[in-house]
């Protein structure tokens, strides 16, 4: 008869059920508004029984005095995750805002139902289509996938966790306006260009009513553009799905 040690029982669990909730906090769709908090708390626990006898056959009973330290490490590993993987949602976000203000719908706000606030509709879209996306491409598969390889490459309490790894999440989040201005580059190209031209015909041509039909051309390019781009959005975002997940792993590897 095997005998196991509560304590270490309690450990496994808990080691995995607290980077499981750093992960969850932060993580796209995961960490949206729109699932209740009692969702996510019986997922982090169904998740946390189901990989706690495989990733924490290794993990031993702890001194009480090395629980908050452990606890605390644990906690960040998962939230390193967490934003890493979420950069492509709030790049997405910057790149509506953006395309927003330039396509003239700045003023036309609707409920978002991921934030329960009012929000433009042009990053509505841009949210709305990211989260099909995410789900089509199997995303939240890689995002379980990668929290429990984790757990094999980095141990819990196996190490502290070095410099590298709070100075490399800020500079992860720091690239979310270069993303931001990727995703929305063709757009935003062809309306500054627009923004351009308008102004060299009402210089060459002051009678010109610009004002009024500036906006409308705008709009309407924007829109057509944006469609036309439409097609390329899957491949797109899949290579940015991976590039973040790869970025979570590369997190992983600074904590050693």
């Amino acid at each position: 008869m095997i005998e196991i040690p509560l304590l270490t029982i309690i450990s496994s669990l808990l080691t995995v059920g607290v980077r499981l909730t750093g992960l969850m906090l932060f993580a796209p769709w995961f960490g949206s508004a729109v699932i209740p908090t009692r969702i996510k708390a019986g997922l982090v626990l169904s998740l946390t029984l189901l990989l706690a006898p495989t990733v924490g056959q290794g993990i031993g009973a702890y001194a009480m005095d090395r629980w908050p330290m452990l606890v605390l490490t644990e906690f960040l590993i998962g939230v390193g995750m967490g934003i890493a993987t979420n950069i492509v949602f709030e790049g997405a976000q910057l790149a509506g805002e953006v395309l927003g203000i330039q396509m003239g719908y700045s003023l036309v706000n609707i409920l978002d139902p991921l934030t329960q606030v009012e929000t433009k509709v042009i990053p509505l879209f841009y949210q709305s289509m990211l989260i099909l996306l995410f789900l089509r491409m199997d995303v939240h598969l890689w995002l379980l996938k990668a929290i429990g390889n984790s757990f094999l490459y980095l141990p819990p309490g196996s190490t502290p966790l070095s410099g590298l790894f709070s100075s490399t999440i800020i500079s992860t989040g720091g690239t979310i306006f270069g993303l931001g201005l990727q995703i929305a580059a063709p757009v935003l190209s062809a309306t500054l260009a627009t923004d351009i031209l308008l102004g060299m015909l009402g210089k060459a041509s002051p009678q010109m009513p610009l004002m009024i039909l500036g906006p409308a051309i705008k709009s309407m390019l924007g829109i057509s553009i944006f469609i036309a781009t439409l097609k390329y959005w899957p491949d797109l975002y899949n290579h940015l799905f991976s590039d973040s997940v790869t970025a979570g792993e590369h997190i992983l590897q600074l904590a050693r």
